[in-house]
């Protein structure tokens, strides 16, 4: 099935049936961009390896082992076409999305990066598309090279400014980071403004962790040349990532975790490096994760991600029209302030005279379970509290009915404190 098929139109009580959480409680999951919950065949891909013909992947030469290597490169190959991706070869699997903009930095920045070269980075973006250009500053400084980190600004919408970062673009920029939607505001950037604009030697790094799953994403469409997405976003198990690295930079890689299985050699004169995408996969691989991403690629396709995308947003349309007309709420940037219903399933907001913190206890305790607080945002972040709030996610298998009940249990909390 392509990646742009759309099947049937989705009907909640099949979609809900494929999860077995949901199926035990009476409460609201409204937290799909912490983690989504886990359809069937993500829990019983997982329970299969590791009740049967358990094995190592890539190193033994017997039927179970190399059945698993096989079926982990077709993964790969399908995570290629799912992202839009090139080439298989432009996919790594790593241990999370963390890990991934860490391999980026590390892998990347480490061996690339010059005395004065320059990162533009949005400080309101997540904490680990933030840290890991800070630690690769430090790690840098000690070796006698400064390089500077810039911020832009963020619009009212919630997207990245782009006339902010073509104002701070510099010859002696190097790398542009971004979120593809936003962890908190729910806003798409895509950067599409700043094509034709820039040096094509500079380079684009999309987080996708919110995006991957929740909408459909083409990574050579969107010009990127890394982009990381999270599997436990995506339908799947924690603990495993997807790096997308375009084959134009694969040349410009060391190893991230060199050891067993990276494909790198110990010579004479140190370390041969391997092609891609082995150099940055050192180490056993989350083989019943990896397997597990197979399964919910399988279960995103056969709903079909425009499908996905739409429901998301007809789900955050219903959920910003109830809010707007409750007491004292707030909402911070993103759909809320859009000129026209535009929604990706995620809406951040806050209540006048009650705390976030507060909020979500009550609703915690009525059956509604969401997010609340700075949201991984870097707390050095100058304006990191103006992003307390509380954070309503959703996903295929919320339904109108339990945005319609969120909003009028959120009515009344209001208008008790007002």
């Amino acid at each position: 099935m392509s990646r742009a098929s759309v099947s049937t139109p989705l009907l909640p009580e099949k979609v809900r049936a494929l999860f077995p959480a949901l199926a035990e409680t009476n409460e609201v999951y409204l937290d799909s961009a912490a983690t989504t919950q886990k359809p069937l065949p993500v829990v019983e891909t997982i329970h299969r390896y590791h009740s049967s013909r358990t094995a190592n992947a890539g190193r033994g030469t017997y039927p179970w082992a190399t059945e698993l290597t096989a079926r982990i490169s077709e993964v790969r190959a399908r995570t290629a076409a799912f992202l839009g991706a090139e080439n298989p070869d432009e996919v790594v699997f790593t241990g999370g999305a963390t890990a991934a903009l860490n391999a980026v930095a590390l892998s990347w920045g480490l061996a690339e990066l010059a005395d004065g070269d320059e990162i533009l980075y949005n400080p309101r973006d997540h904490a680990s598309a933030v840290h890991p250009w800070h630690h690769l500053r430090g790690l840098l400084a000690r070796f006698g090279r400064r390089i500077e980190l810039i911020p832009y600004r963020t619009t009212e919408l919630g997207e990245a400014d782009t006339a902010d970062i073509l104002a701070e673009l510099t010859p002696r920029t190097r790398l542009i980071v971004t979120s593809h939607l936003h962890h908190v505001f729910g806003a798409v950037t895509t950067l599409e403004e700043l094509r034709g604009r820039i040096d094509p030697s500079v380079l684009l790094c999309f987080d996708c962790s919110q995006s991957g799953g929740h909408l459909p994403v083409d990574v050579t469409e969107l010009g990127a040349d890394f982009a990381v997405f999270a599997a436990h976003k995506m339908l799947g198990a924690p603990g495993t990532g997807i790096l997308y690295c375009r084959r134009r930079i694969h040349d410009r890689l060391l190893p991230f975790l060199p050891g067993g299985n990276s494909g790198v050699r110990l010579t004479e004169s140190g370390l041969a490096c391997a092609a891609m995408p082995e150099l940055l996969e050192g180490g056993t691989p989350n083989i019943p994760g990896i397997l597990a991403l197979g399964s919910a690629l399988d279960v995103l396709e056969s709903f079909g991600m425009a499908a996905v995308a739409a429901h998301n947003r007809e789900l955050t349309v219903r959920l910003v029209d109830g809010l707007r007309a409750v007491p004292g709420v707030e909402f911070l940037p993103g759909p809320a302030h859009a000129p026209c219903a535009v929604g990706y399933g995620i809406v951040s907001f806050r209540i006048a005279g009650i705390t976030s913190a507060d909020v979500g206890f009550v609703l915690g305790r009525l059956g509604f379970l969401v997010r609340t607080g700075l949201h991984c945002t870097p707390a050095a972040d100058p304006g990191a509290d103006d992003l307390d709030s509380v954070r309503v996610s959703t996903h295929v298998y919320n339904t109108l009915d339990e945005i319609d009940r969120f909003t009028a249990c959120v009515t009344t909390i209001a208008e008790e404190v007002t």
